[in-house]
């Protein structure tokens, strides 16, 4: 069944658990390696037949794997313009709703009876978002728990921008009944199996729920809403008159607006909405108007920014606005709070403020809706979020730390002998041609998973601290292992004291030991990367000099006390902004005055 089956060299890595530098490295060294049969040059194309038997006879597989055959045929069914429709049928017919009706689905049927439906459903929506990386874009699993967490169970949870049903799997036991829509016919076909395999009542419908809407009558208990961002064509002319614009028209430059009240006009009164918003939003001149009458109204409850990349189609940090159709009563504060750097203590806050509890800190505050209600109606939170003052008598303990550092810090600078030399050098790809290391990439993007680990970031390289990100591990880098962003922000390279689990967007260089010390070449990638700021890194043109094993350890003492001299200074520069913030306060709230 798989004569006429093709596959990548990413397809062939998986099956057998390599790097895609393994691959490249057997059609080197073995002249009997199957030739391409299609694609392009920089990305061949191979019959899976013909690897597998290759496979087979070097031992390198025992046999392949019935799921991996499966995909390879659905893969190879349709153009990839087309794949998520033809993933929609077969996941539409995996989950129950029709009837096998060709060998392909037969195929994916016998495997969901042999592994589970749940699972090979979910197998099958992780291979489609792969092969679509750079089109399809989902929300983060721990994101949607988040935004789950902050509504009480309900008897019907509404999502009107669903997605592939990412909130709504994360709300399927909290909730009686989903109820869902979805742009994409083919998108709403895979959330609606998804959920449909785990047994959930949910409702998804294809359609655009500003414009074309499935459910005029629906009054939820609680809607969540992840809307897209800046989108110029939502419909303005056309629903210019629509009733759902309770607290004002949204203008054409403020499409979450209309999501904003689309969703509070789908609940009942009293009825939560949590909706993710673009930063913008929360300040832009062209909304002032509708977030005046969200606070008026007592509609508009929280305001929360989040970390950078937490939107599955933007970059840039968004916000999370929790908000309560008007049922009678009127609040009188707003809680805003920066979650940037934790989202942990969201929930927590979100239970406080309705509480009653007193949260005025460095991170969270309740704000009068009356100091918000100015000519801007700005309610980003770091514009007022103030940083609670020390007691005076941390102040001089503060400046004796500083000075401390300081002098800790001239004594970290490493003694060099001036000297000019001229060195030998050679690039990361020939030393990998030549077997001395191997560099490999994780993908583009995290596939969603039913567990997740905690796994390395690219942003955790830069700032030198743990593994902080969450999501399936795409890799894994052992002791002495290179580790370095795939897109340069910040120079950063680090060498692996323990063994941890990848994102995506590193590159993993794996040396000889016996011939390379890891830190000295971490030590000329930083300085490449550094070159290279601001663009994608191509390891592979990086180079270092040729030098004795010993000589390179002189140079890796030095790089590393070149970085302990940063981390130092780093940390000076935080106490010495925190020294300035207290002065200034206590200058300013009378704690202290001019000596």
């Amino acid at each position: 069944m798989t004569d006429h089956v093709m596959v990548a060299a990413s397809d062939i890595a998986r099956l057998v658990g390599v790097g895609r530098a393994a691959v490249s490295n057997w059609r080197r060294r073995f002249p009997d390696f199957p030739e391409p049969i299609g694609g392009t040059a920089a990305s061949p194309l191979f019959s899976l037949a013909e690897v597998e038997a290759w496979l087979r006879a070097k031992g390198k597989l025992k046999a392949l794997p019935e799921d991996e055959a499966v995909w390879q045929r659905v893969r190879n069914a349709a153009d990839d313009l087309v794949l998520p429709d033809v993933v929609a049928a077969l996941l539409t017919d995996i989950s129950g709703s029709t009837a096998p009706s060709d060998d392909l689905v037969e195929a994916a049927a016998t495997l969901a009876e042999r592994r589970g439906r749940v699972e090979t459903v979910e197998f099958f929506f992780a291979r489609l978002l792969e092969a679509h990386s750079r089109r399809i874009q989902v929300l983060a699993p721990h994101v949607a728990n988040l935004m789950v967490d902050l509504i009480d169970d309900q008897p019907t949870i509404y999502d009107p921008c669903c997605g592939f049903g990412s909130l709504l799997l994360a709300a399927a036991n909290r909730a009686e009944r989903l109820v869902g829509q979805e742009r994409e016919e083919s998108t709403s076909r895979i959330a609606a199996a998804r959920l449909r395999v785990r047994g959930a009542d949910a409702e998804i419908v294809a359609g655009d729920a500003l414009t074309r809407d499935a459910h005029p009558a629906l009054q939820a208990d609680a809607a969540l809403c992840v809307p897209p961002f800046n989108e110029r064509s939502w419909g303005f002319e056309e629903l210019a008159n629509d009733p759902r614009w309770v607290f004002g028209l949204p203008p054409r430059g403020e499409p979450e607006m209309a999501w904003v009240q689309h969703c509070l006009a789908r609940v009942r009164p009293g009825g939560t909405v949590v909706v993710m918003m673009p930063a913008v939003a929360a300040s832009r001149r062209s909304g002032r108007r509708i977030r005046a009458q969200l606070l008026r109204t007592g509609a508009l409850r929280a305001v929360m920014a989040l970390p950078s990349g937490a939107a599955p189609h933007s970059n840039l940090a968004p916000h999370l606005w929790i908000l309560r159709r008007p049922n009678g009563s009127t609040p009188s504060h707003v809680l805003v709070m920066d979650a940037s750097q934790d989202l942990s203590g969201i929930g927590p806050a979100w239970r406080g403020f309705q509480s009653g509890e007193a949260l005025d800190s460095d991170d969270r505050r309740r704000v009068s809706v009356i100091d918000l209600l100015d000519d801007e109606v700005d309610v980003t939170p770091a514009r007022h979020l103030v940083q609670v003052i020390a007691p005076l008598e941390e102040i001089a303990p503060t400046i004796e730390a500083l000075r401390a550092r300081v002098r800790a810090l001239l004594r970290r600078v490493p003694r060099m002998i001036a000297e000019e030399r001229p060195l030998a050098m050679s690039t990361l790809g020939e030393l990998s041609r030549a077997g001395s290391l191997v560099i490999e990439h994780t993908p583009m993007r995290v596939a969603p998973a039913e567990r997740e680990a905690v796994i390395l970031t690219a942003k955790d390289v830069v700032l030198g601290r743990p593994p902080s990100g969450r999501g399936e591990p795409l890799a894994t880098a052992d002791i002495g292992d290179i580790v370095l962003p795939l897109v340069i922000e910040q120079p950063a390279a680090r060498v692996m004291t323990e063994k941890v689990a990848l994102g995506p967007h590193l590159i993993v260089i794996r040396p000889n030991r016996d011939l390379f010390d890891p830190h000295f070449i971490a030590g000329f990638l930083r300085v490449t990367s550094e070159r290279t700021a601001g663009s994608r890194v191509d390891a592979r043109r990086a180079a270092i000099p040729l030098l004795p094993v010993e000589e390179q350890r002189r140079y890796a003492r030095a790089f590393r006390k070149m970085e302990e001299y940063e981390l130092l200074l780093r940390d000076v520069q935080e106490t010495g902004e925190r020294l300035s913030s207290l002065v200034w306060a206590g200058l300013v709230n009378g704690q202290l005055r001019p000596g």
